[in-house]
């Protein structure tokens, strides 16, 4: 009798709620592989691919640093233990004039003196060199295929174009052109041409005497080509 008196909890007096259904698991319980393949299914392949050590540089900016081992020596007997070094990783939120946002990232603080060096996270992000795209890591190239998606870099390249004499690119016009294109990449004509056309693009730089970071758009191509070649070399 007491017991019909007692309150209630709220969560026994509503009605049970019908729970959903869904056989695709969460991103967080996929395994690494699958996870950064789902990630990156919208993108161009990475030339380096996923690290094969470390593999949690693959989700952050660490600029090629990963644990290291190595000994520590007594002074009076030297005897030697075995220790590691970590990495120094920080979590923090980059702002990117491109995006317009702030960019929440697993970053070093070797990285972190870098992007101060160049001038922001995105002069980070669009490095030429193939070294850069090296230390970019699978996270770093998502953020540089999503900067480089934005009107503002785009209109950037633009006017480096323009600046060397070349005509503007629709951008919108060639996503489209390539999301329409075969996945096996182009022909042999076409290649051809695609070549052509990046010489053609450095000697006009040369005679133009600009810059390398005014180069733009066609150097980018040329480091994410170099980089290719040097990833298949080293494998």
């Amino acid at each position: 009798m007491f017991s019909l008196l007692r309150p209630r909890c709220a969560h026994a007096l509503s009605t049970p709620t019908t729970r959903s259904f869904t056989s695709t698991p969460l991103l967080s319980w996929k395994s690494h592989k699958n996870a950064l393949a789902e990630t990156h299914a919208a993108l161009p392949p990475y030339p380096y691919g996923p690290a094969r050590w470390f593999k949690q540089s693959d989700k952050g900016l660490y600029g090629g640093s990963r644990l290291q081992f190595g000994n520590n020596i007594s002074e009076r007997t030297e005897t030697k233990s075995r220790r590691k070094w970590h990495v120094n990783v920080k979590r923090k939120a980059l702002f990117s004039k491109a995006l317009n946002r702030r960019v929440r990232v697993r970053v070093t603080t070797r990285v972190m003196r870098t992007i101060d060096k160049v001038g922001g996270l995105d002069e980070y992000l669009l490095g030429e060199k193939s070294t850069r795209i090296k230390d970019l890591g699978m996270e770093g190239w998502r953020l540089r295929c999503l900067v480089m998606g934005t009107r503002t870099v785009q209109k950037r390249f633009n006017e480096q174009r323009l600046k060397l004499g070349l005509p503007e690119v629709d951008y919108a016009a060639l996503a489209l052109e390539l999301a329409a294109s075969p996945p096996d990449g182009l022909d042999e004509e076409s290649s051809e041409g695609a070549e052509f056309g990046v010489d053609e693009v450095q000697e006009l730089v040369d005679e133009a005497g600009v810059d390398a970071t005014m180069i733009g758009q066609a150097e980018l191509l040329r480091g994410a080509e170099e980089a290719t070649t040097s990833a298949a070399s080293m494998r």
